[in-house]
């Protein structure tokens, strides 16, 4: 059994290639149940989220990650996310290998952000504001770049500190990225807003965004969290990465239809409903749209499944 570390992943990494491996992932329809999540009791500060993602599809090769969410890890600075995945043959259910996670889970949930804006963001966005500073943010730059043409990156968060640290690791990078301290000004400027952050409440407000902007969510993982308020809900087209996930999990969109600023009738659709054309994306340079993700096995399984193949085809030329 092989086993791929994290410095291994990070030389097979290609973004246009990962996210073309989870649209044919969404295509091909994985089964993924949803996810089994139990808080883990801390003797002080936030509870330690277990997380267990089994998928699968008959006939190829299939898997389960195992992941921690520790919220508090922040304050040792260390990364909120640890993650490792096992990867089985589908005929025989022979282990193949494990992979590191952590980056890995980082690397699969951008890349769905991604393809989402390839279908919900206007295809001339620019300006990408983003909403964070830890590690999931910095994947986010490096995802939304690589499927917009984004002249202009800037960057918040509560620790103004940590988001300048952030903007010098992009310095190299061909578009201009700098800290902002004013989500009010830098709201309204910006095409895509992508947030990733631990908030409990929402972040700015929805009469902030002008028309045509794609708003993409990744933080908010349990129902108690929050990135958006319900004006944002409210006005954009949203769509999810799965629906039970969503529903179960996702604490901006069960807010919004608890106070009933939304429906269930309003979330137009999955990204396996876009991926194969079921439900269209963007309508109309005008309309605000929103992608809500909380993470599906589907994507760690299309994620460790390309990287394994990348492994082999390396190998090969090595020999």
């Amino acid at each position: 059994m092989q086993y791929l570390d994290n410095a291994t992943l990070a030389s097979l990494m290609d973004w246009p290639g990962l996210v073309g491996a989870l649209e044919s992932a969404f295509i091909a329809g994985l089964e993924a149940p949803v996810r089994i999540q139990q808080e883990i009791p801390r003797s002080s500060g936030s509870d330690i989220t277990l997380l267990t993602m089994p998928a699968h599809r008959s006939g190829h090769r299939f898997g389960i990650k195992c992941a921690t969410v520790s919220p508090d890890n922040v304050r040792l600075d260390l990364p909120g996310v640890h993650a490792i995945y096992v990867l089985f043959d589908g005929d025989t259910g022979q282990p193949l290998a494990t992979l590191e996670a952590d980056r890995l889970t980082a690397w699969r949930t951008a890349a769905a952000s991604a393809l989402a804006s390839r279908y919900l963001s206007r295809e001339d966005a620019s300006h990408l504001l983003v909403l964070g500073t830890g590690r999931m943010a910095r994947t986010l730059i490096e995802a939304h770049t690589a499927v917009r043409p984004i002249e202009t990156v800037s960057v918040w968060g509560r620790n103004s500190a940590k988001a300048h640290r952030l903007v010098e690791e992009f310095r190299d990078r061909p578009f201009e990225i700098f800290t902002t301290e004013s989500l009010s000004d830098s709201v309204p400027t910006a095409d895509i807003v992508s947030c990733a952050t631990m908030a409990k409440e929402s972040l700015f407000d929805g009469d902030w965004l002008s028309p045509g902007t794609h708003v993409d969510l990744v933080g908010a993982f349990r129902p108690d969290m929050r990135e958006c308020d319900d004006t944002t809900m409210r006005r954009a087209e949203v769509h999810v990465d799965t629906m039970e996930g969503c529903l179960e999990e996702a604490g901006d969109l069960l807010a919004s239809l608890k106070s009933g600023a939304i429906a269930h009738g309003d979330i137009r659709g999955t990204l396996d409903e876009l991926c194969r054309h079921e439900v269209s994306g963007r309508r109309s340079p005008e309309d605000i749209t929103l992608f809500k993700s909380v993470g599906t096995a589907i994507e760690d399984l299309a994620a460790a499944d390309w990287f394994l193949d990348r492994h082999k085809l390396s190998q090969r030329k090595a020999s």
